[in-house]
């Protein structure tokens, strides 16, 4: 039975002809934040980013939030692309999802959110300070 088992798996894996993945990842351009005004230290805040998705084949992923420094964050919304798909309508869809962020620091946080790249190619972001009450 086992031999069965492992001959059924062998014959019938992956094909080598395949093509690749049928999908790439791209930032979305975020054109509206919603943050509060200030925060209180130690507490979690909820953070909606209005995002452009380019056409009806693009698929929202995810937030990739990465620490610049101690209190510097970049936020870019995350895309897939499907690739196998001849019928994409080219349309610019405004959607909204958000993220969950916890102050720990006591200093201003700096969010650069992403917005998209200026004619030399080079990545551009909105820029928000959010101050940090005094306990």
């Amino acid at each position: 039975m086992l031999l069965v088992t492992v001959m059924a798996f062998l014959f019938n894996g992956c094909s080598i002809d395949d093509d690749g993945a049928n999908f790439h990842f791209t930032a979305l351009e975020i054109v509206e934040a919603e943050v509060p005004e200030s925060f209180d230290l130690n507490e979690t805040y909820k953070i909606s980013v209005d995002y452009i998705k380019p056409d009806s084949c693009t698929y929202y992923e995810g937030f990739d939030v990465v620490k610049d420094s101690l209190t510097v964050r970049s936020v870019v919304a995350i895309g897939t692309v499907r690739t196998d798909f001849d019928d994409c309508t080219e349309e610019l869809i405004q959607e909204t999802a958000s993220f969950n962020f916890q102050v720990i620091y006591d200093k201003p946080y700096t969010f650069k959110f992403y917005t998209g790249n200026n004619s030399d190619g080079e990545a551009e972001y909105m820029e928000i300070v959010v101050p940090v009450n005094k306990p």
